[in-house]
């Protein structure tokens, strides 16, 4: 009975010792994402660390890299068999999204190498690089067969988040690849509605000259 107890009692000091350490790799993992000190991470993964494990704040080590642009961390990660490249944050972004968002060609063309979702249910890559105004990776993502109207939960398309938030190229860029223009969101807003809102006048210009445009092209059919 009494060998019993003392196994049981050295069975919950080693969980607890074990524990102990996997919130010190946990701490350091992090600190090395966030100071690109990729050895660090690289030997933490060699040591049994599981890189997919998310943060305080919902986020993987992957997407903070990209985020807080940490290079030398980003290779490593998407380099390694062990790290999920789709894993995602609290907010359903993934890697590829804010490699798209933050404009890392370098990490998008790595991600897309390593079967990342380009057309993502919800919120996709395509939307982000548009808001972005991000113009080589969004013809890397259409060029990819990225779903040029992507609707977001709310039916917002990467057109819309063009016409708001990106340049005039990102604009002309998903026009003349055929984007549409009179689809609405759940409120009832066109791309066009999008651009007035955002005090967007190039944008505005574009999407009705491109409306214009296509109009005779339509009646001829």
């Amino acid at each position: 009975m009494r060998n019993n107890f003392k196994n049981a009692a050295i069975a919950v000091v080693i969980a607890a010792f074990c524990s102990i350490g996997h919130a010190d790799d946990k701490v350091d993992f992090f600190r090395a994402v966030g100071v690109d000190n990729s050895g660090g991470v690289q030997r933490l993964i060699d040591k049994g660390f599981d890189p997919n494990v998310k943060d305080e704040r919902g986020q993987t080590g992957l997407i903070l890299a990209i985020r807080e642009q940490s290079p030398k961390v980003v290779d490593v990660l998407i380099a390694s068999p062990k790290v999920n490249v789709e894993a995602r944050n609290s907010s359903d972004e993934s890697p590829l999204m804010m490699a798209a968002l933050k404009g890392n060609k370098a990490a998008v063309d790595k991600l897309i190498a390593r079967d990342a979702d380009i057309n993502k249910t919800g919120w996709a890559p395509l939307h982000y690089a548009a808001t972005g105004g991000q113009i080589e990776i969004m013809k890397v993502l259409l060029e990819k067969s990225a779903f040029i109207d992507a609707q977001s939960p709310n039916g917002t398309t990467p057109l819309m988040m063009a016409a708001m938030y990106g340049s005039p190229e990102a604009v002309k860029l998903l026009i003349d690849e055929g984007a549409d223009l009179n689809m609405k969101n759940q409120q009832g807003m066109t791309a066009l509605d999008f651009a007035n809102k955002g005090n967007r006048k190039d944008a505005a210009g574009l999407l009705t000259d491109a409306a214009k445009a296509r109009k005779p092209a339509a009646a001829g059919k």
